[in-house]
């Protein structure tokens, strides 16, 4: 049926054929067996190539981080338990910090501005960009340029962390695999999104966090469900080749303790995800308005990310705690060390009064918030989802300080508030809240929060509502330019023949000779009369053919009746274009009476042309509906 549609509008104007040309053609669902017969190879290689890439990445930036800001700058950031110790060491030459942030942006932003540009900014939404707008196409030198420059970005003290490059690195992954193998654009998207979820999966070492992720990173209200097994295979695959060098532990340690037991937690939730929500919007609102403003200095774009870093390292002189990606921060969050929280200006002895603590936890996610900014914003090399964590746990660590200086006595457990509130800030602000709580559950070895984190999350994700920190993603398939040309031809489907069939129509009663009929087809330029008897009931229908079969000396001694086909095709008001055209096409003919169904009585005519001009003025107009849309969700 689709190659007969395809072979009619091929002979119609140009119109139809830009029109068609944009759309995909739907191909027959393949069997189950030949799906994965098909994608388990594909999946394995992709699993493979991201798991040494993740790995890749995860060395690379230890050496970065080593050299830039503890040999260069003498701060040794805390690191999660399950990627080293959660010692702090202060700088001694603290001055240090803007020179050593800044020389990381510049080398990152010579790197890219030569190399590749596209490796600029968050990895995570360039890869979200290639699936929708670039056919799955990633030049093979961007995951190379993204790994070392996001390398720098981070390790030299960038707000930033590592999902943006892994992300890319897992896109570009998927990219090269698919074309050595010859794939066709659709199936290149989804080994895009499944290197995606490979990467994701890998370093953060949580392979079915990851893999939804892949699937639901890409919209705000959907799932790219194609992506799920490819990307379910190619994740478990990355996540066991980079274990096994790095480790298997969670990178987070949670103490036992932190479990759901008292239904209290549940409200409790609920202001976190209103909180975590508010805090969302800040923080994309806050990302893309100074990106806006570093778009607009008139300064070469490779300085960009050096002035980015360089105030990034003043704010870092008095708050060492917003450099990289600040896991380790977290970590402490987590188990409630908050020795060096204030430090290195505050005594770090003992822990601070809670008073003081309550005003370093509402000041940190705010500077962390501008930190990121600065470094992604300004074009540096990084991603967004590191920082997020961070925001999201502190203001669930804020919430509980307030909840304990409100109600000593009240029994709430810190470690629970700081992974829900990593779970719900990033699900509301990223759109994605069902991969982000199984990813945190993994990343901290916790399964036992699901109830309270799915109220929280979900409320940050109502009150986010359009902003997202990602505005490559668009609302579901429909949307989408990678899925546009599969939902677009069942529009036939949505447009009735009393809408576009022609009302005058022109016609000719039985007895009238073949003589008349060719004399009015040939005055009007139409090749078909439809033809009625004297109560408007449709009877026959004459052609051009027909009467060219007739010799034309003998034409108007002949009646339309003797030559008329009275095996009539006829179409019905309500009946779809699509039901229609189908018609038209089983039956090679190129237009279509419209009779009313209860009297037989002419009441109109379709034609080829009519369908084809109501589709494409259709198409257009959904086209026009969707960039409008878009560009007011971008800007509100």
């Amino acid at each position: 049926m689709c190659h007969r549609i395809k072979d009619a509008l091929d002979n119609g104007n140009a119109k139809a054929r830009v029109i068609h040309a944009m759309t995909y053609e739907r191909r027959s669902a393949p069997g189950i067996l030949t799906y994965l017969e098909k994608w388990i190879p594909i999946s394995v290689l992709i699993g493979i190539f991201c798991g040494f890439g993740a790995i890749v990445l995860y060395k690379f930036l230890e050496l970065c981080v080593h050299f830039f800001l503890w040999e260069l700058a003498g701060y040794h950031p805390p690191a999660p338990a399950g990627e080293g110790s959660t010692k702090v060491i202060f700088s001694n030459k603290a001055l240090l910090i803007p020179l050593v942030t800044t020389l990381g942006g510049l080398i990152s932003g010579v790197i890219v501005y030569k190399l590749a540009p596209e490796a600029e900014g968050d990895g995570t939404e360039a890869a979200i960009n290639v699936f929708h707008n670039k056919g799955g196409y990633v030049r093979p030198q961007v995951p190379l340029v993204k790994l070392v420059t996001s390398s720098i970005t981070i390790g030299s003290g960038g707000s930033a962390g590592r999902e943006g490059p892994i992300a890319q690195i897992g896109a570009g992954c998927g990219s090269l695999i698919s074309r050595l193998l010859k794939l066709n654009a659709h199936d290149r998207r989804i080994a895009v999104a499944a290197g995606v979820g490979a990467g994701m999966g890998a370093i953060f070492r949580a392979p079915l966090g990851g893999a939804i992720l892949a699937a639901e990173i890409l919209y705000l209200a959907d799932f790219e469900v194609e992506a799920l097994i490819p990307a379910f295979i190619a994740s478990v695959i990355a996540y066991s080749i980079f274990a096994s060098i790095v480790g298997w532990s969670p990178i987070f340690l949670c103490p036992e303790e932190s479990i759901f037991l008292d239904p209290v937690m549940l409200l409790l939730s609920a202001i976190l995800g209103i909180m975590c929500g508010l805090y969302g919007i800040l923080y994309a609102k806050t990302f893309y308005y100074v990106s806006e403003k570093f778009h607009e200095l008139p300064i070469p774009r490779y300085a960009k990310p050096a002035l980015g870093g360089l105030l990034v390292g003043i704010m870092g002189i008095f708050m060492p705690q917003i450099l990289g990606t600040g896991y380790g921060w977290l970590q402490l969050l987590i188990l409630g060390d908050f020795s060096d929280i204030g430090a290195p200006y505050i005594s770090s002895s003992s822990p601070p009064p809670m008073y003081m603590l309550i005003l370093i936890l509402t000041i940190l996610p705010l500077a962390k918030i501008l930190a990121t900014a600065l470094t992604v914003g300004s074009g540096g090399s990084g991603g967004v989802f590191a920082p997020a964590l961070v925001i999201g746990g502190c203001v669930g660590a804020l919430l509980w300080a307030i909840c304990k200086c409100l109600y000593p006595d009240l029994n709430i457990s810190l470690p629970v508030f700081v992974v829900i509130g990593m779970m719900a800030f990033f699900g509301g602000v990223g759109k994605v809240p069902i991969a982000v709580i199984l990813m945190v559950s993994e990343m901290t070895g916790t399964y036992t929060l699901l109830a309270p984190s799915m109220i929280a999350t979900v409320l940050a994700y109502v009150i986010t509502g359009k902003n997202t920190i990602f505005p490559s993603q668009v609302r579901s398939r429909a949307d989408s330019p990678a899925h546009r040309g599969e939902f677009y031809i069942p529009l036939l489907r949505t447009i009735l023949v009393e809408d576009v069939m022609t009302r005058e129509v022109i016609t000719i009663e039985p007895e009238a000779s073949l003589s008349k009929a060719a004399g009015i087809m040939s005055q009007k330029g139409i090749k078909g009369l439809p033809v009625v008897d004297r109560n408007e009931n449709l009877v026959g229908i004459v052609t051009l053919m027909d009467v060219l079969k007739v010799p034309a000396e003998v034409r108007s001694e002949v009646q339309v009746k003797e030559v008329m086909s009275r095996r009539l095709i006829v179409t019905y008001p309500k009946e779809t274009l699509f039901d229609a055209f189908d018609k038209m096409v089983k039956n090679n003919i190129g237009r279509l009476p419209v009779v009313d169904p209860q009297t037989n009585k002419l009441v109109g005519i379709i034609t080829r042309g009519d369908i084809r001009r109501a589709y494409s003025d259709r198409l257009f107009e959904m086209l026009s509906e969707w960039t409008s849309t878009e560009s007011v969700d971008f800007l509100s």
